[in-house]
């Protein structure tokens, strides 16, 4: 055995270094962008099946193994059904990662403030409201469905759009940048959701999840029944916070690679 590992490390080049390098960086891309997700307790079981695999292999545990290895087709068929809409935002990702630079955090995060600001009147006053806010996958084709305005973020802006009677209260509004690029824009319902019956009739609260699952948008949700604020993130929605709680979820998805 020791003879097979000195034999390896004697015929080892950089050319395998390189491979062993870029290996690794995949998975540890995989496992970093499916971290807090049910993606991540399922790569956890494959793990265990194939250290399983590879033990009853080295056992020579013949029907066990068989067993495994005819599994491995049919997971793999699942993996595609289960997970394609986290398979879609991967590599959309990927095509749209851009690096941002600590100076426009900065002041980008300064600018969300007026977010904080319009979300509390608008929730105090029990006014609904759909706020998207661009993270690194483009939301252009979402834009396009509504009505460009291509304005300063401010606070007055975001609460004239949703100010009842507005022609563009209904639909979402987009943040990219320092900007609301649109209002007005439709969004995806879910395929799938956890919600429950009492948000069947809720369609912001739909549309921010469904628009969660195939971005990586992150989606503000004022109720108009209720003033109740909610923040949706990777198809998951976040519901009754307050300023503070909002502020502080929001800033830290968007600053987390």
């Amino acid at each position: 055995m020791f003879a097979n590992i000195i034999n390896t490390f004697s015929h080892f080049t950089v050319a395998d270094l390189v491979d062993i390098l870029l290996v690794t960086f995949i998975i540890y891309y995989i496992l970093l962008f499916i971290k807090d997700t049910k993606a991540y307790q399922m790569a956890i079981g494959f793990s265990i099946v194939g250290l399983l695999f590879l033990v009853t292999k080295w056992g020579n545990l013949i029907v066990s193994n068989s067993l495994i290895r005819n599994f491995a087709p049919w997971a793999i068929i699942a993996i595609i059904i289960l997970f394609q809409g986290e398979i879609r935002i991967f590599l959309t990702t990927i095509g749209s990662r851009s690096l941002r630079k600590p100076l426009f955090m900065k002041s980008f995060t300064e600018k969300l403030e007026n977010v904080f600001l319009a979300v509390n009147f608008l929730s105090s006053k029990k006014i609904g409201a759909l706020i998207v806010i661009e993270k690194e996958i483009s939301l252009n084709s979402y834009i396009d469905r509504g009505t460009k305005i291509d304005g300063e973020l401010s606070k007055d802006l975001l609460v004239n759009i949703f100010f009842p009677n507005s022609p563009l209260h209904d639909g979402a509004a987009i943040i990219q940048g320092n900007k609301i690029s649109a209002a007005g824009c439709l969004l995806p319902l879910p395929a799938r959701h956890k919600l429950g019956d009492a948000y069947v009739a809720r369609t912001r609260h739909l549309a921010a999840i469904g628009l969660s699952q195939e971005t990586d948008a992150a989606v503000i949700v004022v109720s108009e029944q209720t003033g109740t604020i909610s923040l949706a993130t990777k198809g998951e929605l976040k519901r009754g916070l307050d300023k503070v709680q909002l502020k502080d979820s929001l800033l830290k998805y968007l600053q987390r690679r």
